[in-house]
């Protein structure tokens, strides 16, 4: 029995460390989860998925569309009213039944907004008083319908459709890396809050040290007792940080763990691991630019909004006056039986010509076109500025990023002199030659530094996924993050 409980404890223990070990995340592995299983990344998949689905949507407008449509049977028991020849008005009980069948399909013009149709149909009547029936067939019926100068909306979705859908592409991929900037942020909170309870720990530590010391050399006679209370006030504030440390620990693992979607378990434990050297690579403010030009989904939303207005302002000058041409050929029977409507057709011919011209509108047409044309020159001027303002982003971003790197560089060797500074401090009091007054600010100095090095390391890898999302390209491993095959 002994035996059996021993192999279980192992195999807990065992399983226990495996968790701790897995639950060890550096910023690439916070990345990956988010972009994985994160709920951030599961509606980014979900509108990608939509906008397909709008596309094919859009794509089946040009295909021929072919429909069955019919009532079988449609039965009438009722009464009609019957006028007699001396005005007087009778109510007659009828029971009828009437059936109707047609097959009809339809292609769309592109070219010219028209569109041709077959149809083919079959109706019966039949009054079940008398027992007459009748069948009238149209064995086809070819017809076209054209608007004459009117606004032809295939034409223009076919211009703007693809770019919405390319648009699309390309937002999810910059959704993607938003989610590794937000992942990082969320990873930098977390660093700072798990560097600050350490620090606080430490501290926590070390001054309850110095209090026994000074405790120690005032009740000699070596120390006084504004320092005795000096190194009490600073134990009593390490104490309080230790625990503001542990509150905004928590509550930034938290934020970090519904964010990326993960599942600590039983043990809820999370260590994140410090990113130690910085990835070598150069930025070229003129490829920055290049990348972003050809791959941000904000170029193709610009190109599409010039469309739009352009749309806008043809559909307002095909408002003022309508014209439709419609014609058809066909063959059409009628007879007493199936047979009979089906022998000999008839030749059946329609041409329409549909006008509809405003006489007097109060100049409303010409208002329509007016605030077109100012919209597409709004638009125009709207986009001319949003390109300025985005190119000027990148180039902001591409300027400071070399100073970001050397600010990392810098604070992580002041990170290292503050604290052998500290140490040098530290030996120095309990030898009994500085004061605490100089050991706590070397504390603080040491403090700060550390502080300043997490920061450092935030703002460049801020700017590295700020900068990945703007142009949609990998500067690190030299590699696109969008391709149109995607």
């Amino acid at each position: 029995m002994n035996k059996y409980i021993i192999i279980f404890t192992i195999l807990f223990l065992s399983f226990i460390r495996t968790n701790a070990q897995n639950n060890k995340l550096s910023l690439v592995d916070v990345i990956e989860l988010a972009k994985k299983q994160s709920p951030s990344a599961k509606i980014a998949d979900t509108r990608k998925e939509q906008q397909f689905w709008f596309n094919q949507r859009y794509k089946a407008n040009y295909n021929p569309q072919l429909y069955l449509s019919g009532e079988i049977p449609g039965y009438d028991r009722s009464y009609i009213e019957n006028r007699q020849d001396n005005g007087e008005i009778e109510y007659q009980p009828r029971e009828q039944l009437t059936s109707n069948l047609g097959l009809s399909l339809f292609q769309p013009i592109t070219a010219t907004g028209g569109r041709i149709s077959v149809n083919s149909n079959l109706f019966q009547f039949r009054n079940l008083d008398s027992d007459f029936q009748r069948y009238n067939s149209t064995l086809f019926n070819i017809g076209y319908s054209q608007p004459l100068f009117g606004f032809n909306e295939l034409k223009w979705d076919r211009k703007t459709e693809p770019l919405r859908y390319e648009e699309s592409k390309r937002t999810y991929v910059e959704e993607m890396e938003a989610i590794s900037r937000t992942a990082t942020d969320l990873y930098f909170d977390y660093l700072t809050a798990q560097v600050e309870l350490q620090i606080a720990e430490f501290n926590l530590a070390n001054n309850d040290t110095i209090y026994n010391i000074e405790q120690g050399r005032y009740n000699i006679g070596t120390a006084s007792r504004d320092e005795i209370l000096q190194v009490e006030l600073q134990l009593l504030r390490s104490r309080q940080g230790v625990t503001q440390a542990n509150l905004d620990m928590k509550t930034s693992k938290q934020d970090l763990v519904s964010f990326i979607g993960l599942y600590l378990g039983p043990n809820n434990v999370l260590e994140l691991i410090q990113p130690q050297e910085l990835p070598s690579f150069e930025i070229s403010l003129d490829k920055a630019l290049l990348y972003a030009s050809e791959n941000r989904a904000d170029y193709i939303n610009f190109e599409r909004r010039r469309l739009e207005a352009e749309r806008d302002v043809s559909e307002a000058k095909s408002q003022r006056f309508q014209t439709d041409l419609t014609a058809s050929f066909g063959l059409n029977k009628a007879g007493s039986t199936l047979n009979d409507a089906y022998t000999d057709p008839n030749n059946q011919q329609r041409v329409n010509v549909r006008i509809g011209v405003p006489i007097m509108d109060w100049g409303r047409s010409k208002s329509r076109l007016k605030i077109a044309l100012a919209e597409q020159k709004l638009e125009q001027y709207l986009l001319a500025q949003e390109i300025q303002n985005f190119e000027q982003e990148i180039i902001t971003l591409v300027s400071t990023f070399e100073v970001l790197r050397l600010q990392v560089e810098i604070t992580k060797k002041s990170d290292e002199v503050a604290q052998e500074r500290y140490d040098v401090a530290q030996n120095r009091y309990l030898i009994g030659k500085t004061k605490i007054t100089d050991l706590n600010i070397a504390l603080k100095e040491k403090d700060e530094a550390k502080g300043s090095y997490i920061r450092a390391l935030r703002a460049f890898w801020n700017a590295y996924f700020d900068l990945r999302r703007l142009t949609l390209y990998d500067f690190l491993n030299d590699e696109l993050l969008y391709q149109e095959k995607d």
